[in-house]
């Protein structure tokens, strides 16, 4: 009897163990769902809107550019990764009231309006208050990085900056250091801040037809979490060899103690 209920629990185990299936692995795999044709980025994005805590880069050029000083306290430098600091203390935060605060033009109201929409809104100020049509102005804003945040199972969490004007979910977890073995890619939340509060979203990252989701391109504050496979909480291993180790591991100790115990 003991003998038929230790097969039934090797059995039971083997059933409830397993490694990682490949699909689970394999991003953008055709699952015969797709009808139709990837929309284009222009159809797809949508222009961004600035919300609170962005970080904003504005350049100010005019004919004679010495009058536009005060204006560009960065100066004429390129950001990169390694002036995060300076593009914090140099840039324009939108505050908790959704305003900029530029020298000698004032305060902006600049929630929820896009780059475009701000550049011309900066431009009427230097007309009203210190130029003229002759100046030639020519106002530039950017966000100043796509700043976002990884958490659970990627290889690098924590902030993360890309220095581009978009990004997608791929391209974000690959400059995280990309999802391990053990991370759930069929469904990554991002956590998604809007003007009437945040949002979660899942996506799966498997299925090509993230193409085609409104979440396949980030957003700055993003958060995007990555759960573990049920395999790793089992710690039945990720791979044919490490699940049949973990299994022998199990059967030797079941099978020492069932030994012990007819001896007693």
């Amino acid at each position: 009897m003991m003998r038929y209920l230790l097969a039934l629990f090797c059995l039971s185990l083997l059933l409830c163990t397993s490694c990682v299936p490949q699909k689970d692995l394999i991003y953008l795999q055709d699952k015969g769902n797709i009808n139709d044709t990837i929309p284009s980025v222009i159809e797809q994005q949508k222009p961004y809107r600035v919300q609170i805590n962005d970080i904003l880069n504005i350049r100010i050029k005019v004919l004679d550019q010495e009058n536009a000083t005060i204006f560009n306290p960065t100066g004429e430098g390129l950001l990169d990764a390694s002036s995060q600091e300076r593009a914090y203390f140099d840039g324009f935060t939108v505050d908790l009231r959704g305003n900029i605060r530029i020298p000698q033009l004032g305060e902006f109201q600049v929630l929820n309006m896009t780059t475009k929409d701000i550049e011309a809104l900066v431009s009427k100020r230097l007309l009203e208050k210190e130029f003229n049509e002759f100046a030639q102005i020519f106002v530039t804003v950017k966000l100043a990085g796509l700043r976002y945040t990884t958490l659970g199972e990627i290889n690098n969490t924590g902030s993360q900056v890309i220095f581009q004007e978009r990004a997608t979910i791929l391209e974000a977890i690959a400059n995280a250091g990309d999802i391990p073995i053990e991370g759930n890619r069929k469904e990554v939340r991002i956590l998604r801040q809007y003007p009437h509060g945040q949002e979660i979203h899942r996506v799966d990252l498997t299925d090509v037809n993230v193409l085609k989701s409104p979440y396949y391109y980030i957003q700055p504050n993003d958060v995007i979490i990555v759960d573990p496979l049920v395999q790793k909480s089992l710690g039945t291993g990720t791979n044919g060899l490490q699940t049949f180790t973990a299994i022998l591991g199990v059967v030797t100790v079941v099978t020492s103690t069932i030994l012990l115990i007819d001896r007693l």
